[in-house]
């Protein structure tokens, strides 16, 4: 059975991505974006729809009498409206897994970054203030140890684990707060949030958005967390309250804040955290912690094998 294979947003995926194994499979049409207006047409004689942020619902598919299967190509399936496509009897397919090493990575190089205020040793260096400095080590900016640290996890999914794991390498202590309320898992110390927030030195956010974590991080949470604290948020933007972070960060109520997702993507223009400038209070990185080219290479590999194993 040939199929056709319709991509509707590929350059969500990257354009350095080999994705010429889907033509074994069929006619393979790629479309950069998709506007909703432009969905019905470009998927009405399509067997299989590959998509990342574009809705799927009634209005988008309806006419595409052919459509037999759905692939996302991230993990969250918000934009699917998985009762029509029961009601119609097309499969969905979303994708696990594939950038736990890539998010755990990108954890570690934000809180490097900030822990060691590598942009100022970088520009200190870089603006010649080095050359004939009176010692060779300069210490007007002071950094600490993980060893020994108190290390907080909200969210012990699998990213979540593999951040654990490493900080224990480097000697912190791992507590972690499951928001959903699941049972401890064990050979990892589960808390309260209370705790966890009053304790911990580093906190990061590994959790999905949901009724539990939408909002979750708001200004009474800042408030409890210590001065020296840093947060970093690689979950999704809508568990942050970012005007509340903004006030924390800028009234010194925590040290810094790493963030590689916002409420709105790409960054709204009145977000308020584009006011902060200094770059050892805040390091925001757009949305790239999964799109390491290992991670994106397993991902299409992954949709690939879904679309084989349909058919």
């Amino acid at each position: 059975m040939m199929l056709k294979i319709v991509f509707l947003d590929v350059k969500t995926i990257g354009e350095d991505i080999d994705l010429s194994g889907f033509e074994e499979l069929g006619e393979v049409v790629k479309y950069d974006f998709s506007s909703p207006e432009e969905i019905p047409e470009r998927v009405s004689d399509a067997d299989v729809i590959v998509l990342n942020k574009v809705r799927v619902d009634e209005q988008t598919v309806g006419a595409a009498k052919k459509l037999k299967l759905v692939c996302v190509t991230a993990t969250g399936t918000n934009n699917l409206d998985k009762a029509y496509l029961e009601k119609r009897g097309i499969a969905w397919r979303n994708v696990a897994g594939y950038s736990t090493e890539s998010v755990a990575q990108h954890t570690f190089a934000m809180l490097f970054y900030l822990l060691e205020k590598l942009r100022y040793y970088d520009d200190y260096v870089k603006e010649g203030r080095y050359v004939n400095d009176t010692i060779f080590t300069h210490f007007a900016e002071h950094f600490t140890e993980i060893s020994g640290k108190t290390w907080g996890i909200i969210g012990l999914g699998a990213i979540g684990r593999r951040v654990a794991d490493i900080a224990r390498m480097f000697g912190a202590k791992v507590i972690y707060y499951s928001a959903s309320g699941r049972p401890a898992q064990e050979g990892y110390e589960q808390v309260d949030l209370d705790t966890l927030l009053r304790t911990s030195d580093i906190i990061s956010v590994h959790a999905p958005l949901n009724e539990h974590t939408q909002g979750l991080m708001n200004a009474e949470k800042f408030h409890k967390m210590k001065p020296s604290c840093i947060f970093l948020n690689l979950g999704r933007g809508p568990i942050v309250a970012e005007q509340d972070l903004y006030d924390a960060l800028n009234t010194g109520e925590i040290a810094a804040a790493g963030l590689d997702v916002l409420c709105e993507e790409p960054m709204s223009a009145a977000n308020p955290l584009l006011q902060i400038k200094d770059s050892r209070k805040l390091l925001i990185t757009p949305h790239i912690a999964w799109a390491s080219v290992e991670a994106r290479t397993r991902l299409m590999e992954i949709v690939r094998e879904q679309i084989r194993e349909y058919m």
